[in-house]
């Protein structure tokens, strides 16, 4: 076919098939270089509906939690408090065994597997597939990068005698390795991707040698572990590295009946910017630790139940006297507390559950930017959600949006009309 006979049936689109030579070429002004059939869009064709600013969530990152934000994501996730410490604990424990088995790190891989779950409800998930994809992500942030294949090859090796191991490249692995890395982006959006780490234990030694105390002696060992055993509680997600430092080398002390006034006072608190209040909270979260659960961590099966509650009588004293609270920051809210006021002396306020609970399927997730409940995959279903890290950032850039989305004030003017005249 010719061209001439080409452009006998394709008069109106000539100008796609055949464009001008000339580099020069300006269209007329009167558009009749653009083909009939293609109508400009009229404002009747644009569906109200659809109309307005795309929906967008913020999710600023957040280093620390404090506790009435934790109580409230675990009366979400609709998890009973025993079952909740059994899976904090069982979880933790895994990847404490897996971990040495591969000499790995610990505390990232606790602070995601913790943050991971008070965004998603125990009944979405196994904690073994959540306390390996926790390690396994914790791996590429620390830069010890192992494969997924390695990690539940080393968990599996674990219950086996020597003779019946598996490699890491058996197919019996291949399932679990896909699971382990679709959990990974969850992890990653529940710690809304903040790499920001903390490691008391550098500290802890650090303080010990300032304080006179032998690197090699019974104390900082013990103090050692105890900054280990403290990854198994909250704490980590709600308080200050120096805070952490200063409760292991206390509660060590304390427990050895090996006291130093120095540390004990608390007069170089105000240099590492902490407080007595801070430190006391993370004392009596491992009390409560040792406590119950005395035979699920590192120092506890080494000491007597009855040490721990001997240590805690003066504790309980020095709150009485000096009025610390038993939380550090805490909010009531009438949804979490029901009117209940803050408690002391190491009791744990008991929420009671309103009619609206939220189902487990549904979980709220931590407080964001927009203070929105929703989860991060469900709130991505509707709009783009986002994560930022400066949270002055995203108050900067919120005040900027809401200039373009004011209300317009109409306001009527009355013209006389020439014509009657």
């Amino acid at each position: 076919m010719n061209p001439s006979e080409h452009l006998v049936w394709s008069n109106d689109y000539d100008h796609l098939l055949f464009p001008p030579t000339s580099l020069n070429f300006i269209p007329p002004l009167d558009g009749s270089h653009i083909s009939k059939k293609m109508a400009p869009v009229r404002d009747s064709d644009i569906d109200p509906d659809r109309a307005g600013p795309l929906p967008s969530f913020i999710q600023v990152a957040k280093p620390y939690i404090f506790e009435h934000t934790i109580q409230e994501c675990i009366r979400l996730t609709g998890v009973a408090p025993a079952r909740e410490d059994q899976l904090r604990l069982s979880g933790v424990q895994w990847i404490d065994s897996v971990r040495k088995s591969l000499r790995l790190t610990f505390d990232t891989a606790v602070v995601y597997y913790h943050k991971f779950r008070l965004l998603h409800a125990d009944t979405e998930y196994s904690y073994v597939d959540a306390a390996a994809a926790a390690l396994f992500t914790a791996c590429k942030i620390e830069d010890t990068l192992k494969k997924s294949r390695d990690i539940i090859c080393a968990a599996h090796n674990l219950r086996l005698p020597v003779n019946e191991h598996l490699s890491p490249d058996d197919t019996i692995f291949e399932i679990h390795s896909r699971a382990i890395i679709g959990l990974e982006r969850l992890m990653l959006e529940a710690s809304s991707f903040d790499f920001r780490n903390r490691h008391p234990q550098q500290l802890v030694i650090k303080l010990a040698k300032h304080y006179g105390i032998e690197r090699h002696s019974e104390l900082a060992r013990t103090a050692y572990k105890v900054s280990l055993d403290v990854y198994r509680t909250f704490a980590p997600l709600k308080q200050t590295t120096a805070a952490l430092a200063f409760a292991c080398l206390e509660l060590a002390g304390r427990l050895l009946n090996v006291h130093n006034d120095a540390i004990e006072s608390g007069k170089d608190y105000e240099i590492w910017q902490t407080s007595r209040a801070m430190v006391m909270e993370t004392l009596l979260d491992l009390l409560e630790l040792y406590t119950h659960y005395r035979n699920n961590t590192t120092i506890g099966p080494d000491f007597p139940v009855d040490i721990f509650l001997e240590v805690r009588i003066p504790l309980n004293q020095e709150m009485d006297a000096k009025s610390l609270p038993r939380f550090t920051e805490w909010k009531d809210h009438q949804s979490m507390t029901n009117g209940a006021t803050k408690a002391s002396n190491g009791t744990k306020i008991s929420p009671k559950e309103p009619s609206n609970t939220a189902s487990p399927s549904t979980p709220g997730g931590i407080a964001n930017g927009n203070n929105t409940r929703g989860r991060v995959g469900e709130r991505g279903r509707d709009g783009t959600v986002r994560f930022m890290l400066n949270p002055e950032r995203e108050q900067a850039e919120k005040e900027i949006v809401a200039e373009y989305f004011k209300p317009i004030e109409e306001e009527e003017i009355e013209v006389e009309d020439e014509r009657r005249r």
